[in-house]
């Protein structure tokens, strides 16, 4: 006789975890606003690595890349008790190092490290080493063609995994203006990486795009 496992519940796993990660951070920021070094530190750690690839992407200077971080934490220690919950605690946090890199690109030349994170995860793609490098590529000069705000407004949909209404939070826009973006610079890219590519097409570099 063959079992019957209840897996109704399954597909609502990465949002059930989701949102305990954010009831978590959501504990440790309040402990933040009452003077908690330790839940500072707790929260510093759980955030850094994500900050860290994301603002690496835009900068090869690690220094650069430590003070972003460490001036993005500083606004969180001092603006901690001033949260309001209108946002998922990463959202507002991201945006507090958003706006930090902003200033700290303006003053310092921007380098991108060319072995940094793809936007797009190509991993899943049945192709070999070199194929995907070359993809990886293909998809890195597609992206700079893009204004600023239509490549932030991609990294952080792809890359980050934000909403539109979240990145409309991080780069203090309305969420028409986030949605037009991200039209135009997919249209873009349609148009523009079959040229760079050759005779690959669009949907070999956004399969596994989350939708």
């Amino acid at each position: 006789m063959e079992s019957i496992t209840d897996d109704s519940g399954a597909g609502n796993a990465p949002a059930v975890q989701e949102a305990e990660g954010d009831a978590i951070e959501r504990s440790l920021l309040a402990a933040v606003g009452r003077g908690d070094r330790i839940a500072f530190e707790r929260l510093y750690l759980r955030q850094h690595p994500l900050l860290a690839r994301f603002i690496a992407r835009h900068t090869a200077r690690r220094d650069l890349v430590d003070e972003i971080i460490n001036d993005a934490f500083w606004v969180v220690w001092r603006k901690a008790a001033e949260f309001r919950g209108e946002s998922k605690v990463g959202t507002w946090i991201i945006g507090i190092a958003y706006r930090c890199m902003l200033k700290a690109l303006r003053q310092n030349v921007p380098v991108v490290d060319a072995d940094a994170d793809e936007a797009f995860d190509l991993s899943g793609s049945d192709t070999g080493e070199s194929e995907l490098r070359e993809l990886s590529d293909w998809v890195r000069r597609g992206l700079a063609l893009l204004s600023p705000e239509q490549r932030m407004t991609m990294e952080l949909a792809y890359y980050l995994g934000q909403s539109c209404e979240e990145i409309a939070t991080i780069m203090n826009c309305a969420t028409g203006t986030v949605k037009a973006r991200m039209f135009h610079a997919r249209l873009r890219l349609r148009n523009s990486l079959p040229a760079l590519g050759g005779d690959a097409g669009p949907d070999a570099a956004t399969h596994s795009v989350r939708k």
